[in-house]
């Protein structure tokens, strides 16, 4: 009965992950239909991201001081933990992504950034000798297809040097946003990390601003979505509010549920969704080879996922381990 109900729970537990990290898939993938759209009306891309930043730090800092529960010295303890997670993930990963993108195509420099999964896959075999299942490899490869169809590389791209080195810069910083969220040792709860990360990475974004290194500028005109205007406040707060303090707060929790690696895995759905809102909000319709690289995204997720047995309920409790493997001895012995 205890077995039963310790995997019960496992799955419980797995399946409150998935549903978070395909949350925050659909929400960071809302972010460039929303952004382009700005960007359209006279925005730098750098004034989106810190605009975008900054607003979700500030919506999740109530939350996140609600969670540390006035354990203030947490965070002064992981003091380096918070600035890396700001500085890399969050500040260091957008930057990068967009400074590919001036210097190549969108499709090949999203495409080098979520090779992410693979490095983390190699990443824990070499650093933690979790050597990958046979089907979490084929899981890969099948969702490698998948991308590479979305992003239409077929038709050939351009492949600028300096643009791709950028483009692997964004690789390590959304691999480290994976393995960062997933590691609980440090007892951070997942909306303070999420906020405190987001505070360090609007300030380190402003620094750059400051020393002219990422141009700014912002626009008052009006967006247009779907064929409708809308005021340009809209999207501003969608990008802060669901495309970054929801998306951050939900793949934080998925990823301590799921694991960096399932979580990164789950997240190239972000990729699918980015083509399905180009489609509703720019009325860029997806082709037919597009269409068929995301059913084969979704195939090597679920490839994975069952590539990835629940553990059991006690496997990570030393205490249970300890006491599976102490001898039985007679009383008073």
């Amino acid at each position: 009965m205890t077995q039963m109900t310790d995997d019960s729970a496992a799955a419980v537990h797995m399946r409150a992950g998935l549903a978070l990290a395909l949350v925050s898939a659909a929400t960071f993938a809302l972010s460039g239909a929303l952004a382009r759209g700005l960007i359209d009306t006279g925005w730098s891309p750098g004034g989106v991201v810190l605009a975008r930043i900054a607003i979700a730090a500030l919506v999740i800092a109530p939350f996140a001081a609600r969670a540390l529960r006035g354990r203030w010295g947490l965070l002064r303890r992981n003091a380096r933990v918070v600035l890396l997670y700001g500085a890399v993930p969050v500040a260091g990963t957008q930057f990068a992504y967009f400074s590919a993108v001036a210097a190549m195509d969108v499709a090949p420099a999203l495409l080098i950034e979520y090779t992410a999964p693979a490095v983390i896959v190699a990443w824990l075999w070499l650093r933690h000798g979790e050597r990958p299942r046979p089907m979490t490899l084929a899981g890969a490869g099948i969702a490698a297809v998948g991308l590479v169809l979305v992003l239409d590389l077929l038709s050939g791209a351009d492949l600028a040097l300096d643009g791709v080195l950028w483009a692997l810069a964004a690789m390590l910083g959304a691999a480290t946003y994976f393995v960062m969220s997933a590691d609980t040792r440090h007892g951070v709860p997942p909306l303070a990390l999420a906020g405190g990360g987001l505070a360090v990475g609007a300030i380190g974004l402003g620094a750059l601003a400051v020393v002219g290194v990422l141009p700014m500028r912002a626009s008052t005109a009006s967006p247009t979505y779907a064929g409708e205007a809308v005021a340009w406040w809209l999207p501003f707060l969608g990008l802060g509010v669901v495309t970054a303090a929801i998306a951050y707060t939900t793949g934080i929790a998925a990823s301590r549920r799921l694991g960096s690696r399932l979580a990164s895995f789950v997240a190239l759905l972000e990729v699918v969704g980015a083509v399905i809102f180009a489609w509703l909000l720019l009325d860029q319709l997806p082709g037919t080879v597009q269409l068929i690289g995301g059913a084969f995204i979704v195939a090597g997720v679920v490839v994975v996922k069952l590539a990835e047995r629940p553990p059991r309920a006690d496997a990570a409790d030393p205490r249970a381990v300890r006491a599976r493997s102490r001898p039985i001895t007679a009383p008073g012995s």
